[in-house]
């Protein structure tokens, strides 16, 4: 887990739901790094992607609602987030996708801040 994350994950229950949200998007999120920065796809990646991409896809629609407030003000490449960072990033639908896709790597900070901040409120009651 993203370690500012697993900070602010402590002061949640330890069953709620957001944790293996968290931990199948930090996958993700890794993957979409790995991937672009190699320019190659490897075995290990295309199994991380089957097991995490469809389990997210099916999901997130339980928690776009919940991550919908934090998201905007979040920056994609220096400006507020055009559109929601998760769904852009689960639109692929192969680790492939990720090879040239500069763009999917400006909305990987804007996901992270959005869930950090889902956490801090958490954390203080307030969802």
């Amino acid at each position: 887990m993203n370690p500012f994350s697993r900070f602010l994950s402590q002061f949640l229950r330890p069953d709620d739901d957001i944790q293996l949200f968290i931990a199948h998007w930090d996958r993700l999120e890794a993957l979409v790094v790995q991937v672009y920065k190699r320019q190659q796809v490897t075995v290990e990646q295309t199994t991380a992607f089957a097991e995490s991409w469809p389990w997210l896809r099916q999901q997130y629609g339980s928690w776009q609602t919940r991550l919908a407030p934090y998201w905007p003000e979040a920056l994609v490449g220096g400006q507020p987030a055009p559109q929601d960072p998760f769904l852009r990033l689960l639109g692929a639908d192969r680790p492939e996708s990720f090879l040239d896709d500069w763009e999917a790597l400006q909305y990987l900070p804007a996901a992270r801040e959005a869930l950090n901040r889902y956490l801090v409120a958490s954390g203080e009651g307030s969802v």
